[in-house]
């Protein structure tokens, strides 16, 4: 590095145990939220809201952060994720209804996109010789926290510990990476450290090809976040263990993650990415149309799909555009996080309507949700039974386009390397 007092490998720890603070707020929320709806009295559209307003702090901090990652610096962006972090956390803990998970959500979706935007930048800086392979490193974390987040969960649940205490353990971590980044120094972003001026990045990003990445990390962001934030609730009634299919999902994206570099090398970015969506489509359709022993094989399918999905967009566009700096990069991540939490409250919606269907004529949703008595119960079971893989078939037709896409984004790429 440039400056010899930039600790580059204990930047990359505080970066990683960032996100792993991220990370375990999606996992113990997919864990805690089917309770917390039963323990405030909420259906599928207000849990399909809460768990939405995560996604749109996100992007709004994420693009924020991205224009005033370079102006502010890393180190002063990462303080502000550790303030939200520790509100929200402490919020969570302490809430008492709709509102107050509502807001609580919402300050730990700012505090993740906080760290996205300073943390993405943080690694392409470090590591300018090897992008894609550290983003994918470093984003090994993410599924990482939400198999701990998830195995919490499991455990507790088993032990008797409520959701409070769950939440709580996120705690740990973020007081540890608050201090380290705050004892240590940051380098200038790779943009500004190259001479890459303001204007230059703005201009940079409208390029046919950057808006063609965009629309794709709508689909690949909806395909992983939308699936695992949501996998307990769909597929509680058809599964005994259906948090433990996340676990099984996110075990296999923190291996492949953390064996990235061979893959990347051997079939290049948009290789990889194509290859993902084709595995991704196989997955949901085992998932949405199987029961018994068979979730777990699509399960494993899945996390092998998902697994590249986020860092090696993020990182294709660091290798392929990078004028497009910190903005490009945080653009991305905005993008997709907008695009899960547009599509979650959407699908809330959808999946109450689903099993509206399945009730008796003139049936009260809320009722049969709070009901009592077994018959009542049993009826709305088997009609979460049933909505929770059509659901999933919905979604399935988001990986298949991407596969087609992505097929043309490998042609394209081939014809401009042979006319470079």
């Amino acid at each position: 590095m440039p400056n010899s007092n930039i600790q580059r490998n204990k930047l990359f720890v505080a970066s990683c145990l960032a996100l792993l603070v991220t990370s375990l707020s999606f996992g113990i929320r997919a864990g805690v939220l089917n309770q917390q709806g039963i323990d405030f009295h909420l259906n599928a559209s207000q849990l399909g809201t809460i768990a939405a307003t995560a996604f749109w702090g996100f992007p709004l901090a994420v693009i924020i952060g991205g224009i005033v990652v370079d102006i502010i610096g890393m180190k002063k962006l990462l303080v502000m994720a550790f303030v939200f972090h520790l509100a929200g956390i402490l919020l969570t803990v302490f809430a008492n209804g709709y509102w107050t998970l509502f807001i609580s959500t919402l300050l730990i979706g700012i505090a993740n996109g906080t760290v996205e935007a300073a943390c993405n930048p943080l690694v392409t800086s470090l590591y300018t010789d090897n992008k894609t392979t550290k983003l994918n490193h470093f984003h090994l974390w993410f599924p990482g926290g939400i198999v701990i987040g998830t195995l919490i969960v499991f455990l507790f649940n088993k032990i008797g510990l409520n959701t409070q205490i769950q939440v709580g353990v996120m705690l740990i971590p973020a007081l540890i990476y608050g201090y380290l980044f705050s004892k240590l120094e940051f380098p200038e972003t790779e943009r500004v450290a190259s001479g890459v001026s303001t204007s230059q990045m703005y201009q940079s990003l409208i390029n046919p090809l950057f808006f063609f990445m965009i629309i794709c990390m709508f689909g690949t962001a909806i395909t992983e976040l939308f699936t695992g934030q949501w996998i307990d609730v769909l597929l509680k009634n058809v599964s005994d263990n259906a948090i433990l299919l996340l676990t099984i999902e996110t075990g296999i994206m923190v291996l492949g993650r953390a064996f990235a570099e061979p893959v990347v090398h051997k079939f290049s970015p948009q290789g990889v990415l194509l290859i993902s969506a084709v595995l991704a489509a196989a997955g949901l359709y085992l998932l949405g149309h199987s029961t018994g022993n068979m979730l777990f094989v699509g399960a494993i399918i899945f996390g092998m799909g998902v697994c590249y999905f986020w860092p090696t967009m993020l990182g294709f566009v660091s290798e392929n555009l990078p004028n497009t700096g910190a903005v490009g990069i945080n653009l991305m991540g905005g993008a997709g996080m907008f695009a899960v939490s547009l599509y979650m409250m959407i699908m809330g919606k959808y999946y109450d309507g689903l099993i509206q269907t399945k009730l008796p004529a003139n049936a009260s949703l809320a009722d049969y949700a709070n009901a009592t008595d077994p018959a009542m119960i049993s009826t709305y079971n088997a009609a979460k039974t049933a909505a929770g893989p059509a659901i999933i078939n919905v979604t399935l037709i988001i990986p298949i386009v991407l596969a087609v896409a992505f097929a043309g984004l490998n042609v394209y790429m081939k014809t401009k390397k042979k006319t470079a």
